[in-house]
């Protein structure tokens, strides 16, 4: 077994900048016994001897494959489903109202899908709550940064754990059992077929690429907490623009736009309206 990798003082700060300029995650120095144990791993599976040979993989990197992964190595993909209790009352309450005007096409973004949760939740919420759902044209994006976690997504797999806090009725209408597994289960082709999931990187990505389209609902949720003031509020301007008059930002609990929230106004705790 391969002893664990000691990271250097300049590779670290190399990848402290490469990580901000790519990703948009800001890290403090102290981060680097954190940095050092996360992407050990991945060196491991690289069969590199060096955290060296690492940042020289990152700077030959042009088509930026590895960049994916080490984003996966860097960030926190924690999610569930229906996550954020709050935010689905507040659309189950005001659903009618968001949608009444919108001649039955709906166009959401979940910005930071991780493993297809929140994408999902986001469908079967609208089987359940949104009148005659069978005759809408519903579109969602989902995208993320990250390669491995968008794979799983779009396989819509998960063992009963991740599921066993739904309540009874979308266990049985939107997830099928895997045949010869015991503990697996898929989402149903009902709920996948409104989903496109791609890569996009929220920090580098080309918003150019949206330029006819117009969204909703923005979920990006737990996102902006890892970016500095800058960053945050480049973002923010990209969803502002993005977004349909009137349309809505949902962000996460620990989250606040604050002194960034130009244009938007705050309708419930993390729920922002564009005005």
């Amino acid at each position: 077994m391969m002893n664990t990798l000691v990271l250097k003082k300049e590779e670290f700060l190399f990848l402290k900048d490469f990580i901000y300029q790519h990703i948009g995650i800001s890290l403090s120095e102290q981060k680097i016994y954190l940095v050092q144990g996360r992407l050990n791993k991945r060196l491991k599976e690289l069969r590199l001897d060096s955290f060296k040979e690492y940042c020289d993989l990152l700077r030959n990197d042009v088509a930026q494959k590895e960049l994916s992964y080490l984003s996966t190595f860097i960030s926190t993909n924690v999610t569930s489903f229906f996550r954020e209790g709050s935010q689905w009352k507040f659309l189950e309450e005001n659903l009618a109202k968001i949608t009444h005007s919108k001649n039955k096409k709906l166009r959401i973004w979940s910005a930071a899908s991780s493993t297809g949760e929140e994408p999902y939740s986001i469908i079967m919420f609208l089987y359940e709550h949104l009148n005659d759902v069978l005759h809408w044209d519903i579109k969602l994006l989902a995208t993320d940064i990250s390669t491995k976690v968008l794979k799983q997504a779009k396989e819509g797999k998960y063992k009963s754990k991740a599921y066993s806090q739904l309540e009874a009725r979308y266990r049985a209408k939107y997830f099928t059992k895997v045949q010869h597994s015991e503990d697996e289960y898929t989402i149903k082709e009902m709920i996948k077929k409104d989903i496109v999931f791609r890569i996009f990187n929220l920090v580098t990505g080309n918003y150019k690429i949206f330029a006819k389209k117009k969204f909703d609902i923005i979920f990006c949720r737990n996102v902006m907490i890892y970016f500095d003031k800058a960053t945050q509020s480049e973002l923010v301007k990209n969803f502002y623009d993005l977004l349909e008059p009137g349309g809505y930002l949902f962000i996460g609990s620990s989250e606040a736009l604050t002194d960034l929230r130009k244009g938007f106004k705050l309708v419930s705790p993390s729920i922002y309206q564009k005005v």
